[in-house]
């Protein structure tokens, strides 16, 4: 089954069809069935130029298609260090590894480097994909950018003509200087292409290095408050409102079909499955007899309350206002009421003058008092 005979069948392109199953975009669709990978009706086909209907069964690698559900789109903030990818050859993390379970299979509109942040629309159509990430659709990309180096708002507004590179013809640019910060600058860059490293390329040409860039927004949708790794599904309606009659009618969407149920995922990764542990006591050491190999113990400063043996003092070494502690160290203590009768000092006899009055003591903190009436001198 070749295709040629088939290219005026009434229906949709396979590729098409593989890509609204969500499985690819269209551009890989076609390069799965260049490669022998897509059947129809058991015969294997070697070009795209076929159409199906809902009757043809369509397999791919031996396995039918998914059943078709609601046309999806999601916001989505890709943290730097992730390859927009499924599988990257040289075995960097992706996002797909980094999304939560309960989403359908996505693909991305479009993709963000390696080391480029901020908003990544995520569909389970692969047909409004590759709709929404044509130039000829028009939508406004807007970056943030932080570059090393020094340029001038004139350089930048030369960028609205376009310019070629190596043999690459970049279309109007939209660059404006947010701030200067010694010898780093923002800036806000706008685009409607998003030809492979574009933003690097230009700024290059323009003697920066760029240090950071963060796209802020694709099209009517932002990244707002949107935090790094975090994902938000656009509603039917807004999507539909967005997207507007052409775009809708071009891309072949349907908002009519109904949500899938998810079967929950298995872990991929069998080395990361544990053994759910018991709920912690209030102990500390609750678990020490469940731990494998050597155990844990704790470290004591000092000698132990039981292997102390507190020194032998002799008797009348030990005075009424002292005592000790566990290891025999003095402590010095103030006795509050009387002392016992065997203890009581002897009585002075109180020491008055010639006159008879009762002399002030020695130790007084006011000092002595005065002999004479307040008032009088």
């Amino acid at each position: 089954m070749n295709g040629t005979n088939d290219q005026h069948k009434p229906g949709e392109r396979v590729a098409k069809v593989i890509a609204r199953a969500g499985l690819a975009s269209r551009r890989e669709a076609e390069a799965w069935i260049a490669a022998g990978r897509v059947a129809v009706n058991g015969a294997v086909i070697a070009s795209p130029a076929c159409n199906v209907t809902g009757q043809d069964k369509v397999t791919v690698d031996g396995a039918p298609l998914p059943a078709r559900e609601r046309t999806r789109l999601f916001l989505y903030h890709k943290p730097r260090g992730l390859m927009t990818t499924h599988a990257d050859p040289q075995g960097r993390p992706t996002i797909f590894q980094h999304l939560p379970e309960d989403l359908p299979r996505l693909i991305s509109v479009g993709r963000l480097d390696f080391n480029t942040e901020g908003l990544l629309l995520l569909t389970n159509d692969g047909a409004l994909a590759r709709v929404l990430e044509l130039p000829a659709t028009g939508w406004l990309r807007r970056y943030r950018v932080r570059a090393h180096g020094k340029v001038t708002q004139a350089q930048l507004d030369q960028l609205r003509a376009g310019l070629t590179l190596s043999g690459i013809h970049y279309g109007a640019i939209e660059a404006t200087i947010e701030r200067v910060q010694g010898a780093n600058l923002w800036l806000t860059f706008a685009i409607r292409e998003g030809k492979n490293r574009e933003v690097r390329n230009v700024l290059g040409h323009l003697g920066l290095d760029v240090t950071r860039l963060i796209r802020v927004s694709f099209g009517p949708f932002q990244l707002a408050e949107l935090k790094a790794g975090d994902v938000e599904e656009v509603r039917t309606r807004i999507l539909r409102e967005q997207l507007g009659a052409q775009l809708v009618a071009k891309s072949g969407v349907d908002f009519s079909m109904p949500l899938l149920p998810r079967s929950p995922t298995p872990n991929k990764d069998p080395r990361r499955e544990t053994t759910p542990r018991k709920p912690p006591s209030h102990s500390w050491r609750a678990h020490e007899e469940e731990r494998q190999g050597k155990k844990f113990q704790r470290q004591f400063h000092g000698a132990r309350r039981d292997d102390e043996t507190p020194p032998q003092r002799p008797a009348d070494d030990v005075r009424a206002d002292l005592l000790t502690d566990r290891k025999g160290r003095r402590v010095p203590v103030e006795r509050h009421g009387q002392l016992p009768p065997r203890e009581l000092p002897e009585k002075q006899p109180e020491d008055r003058g010639k006159h008879g009055r009762r002399r002030s003591s020695p130790d007084r903190a006011s000092g002595p008092r005065r002999s004479h009436p307040k008032g009088r001198r």
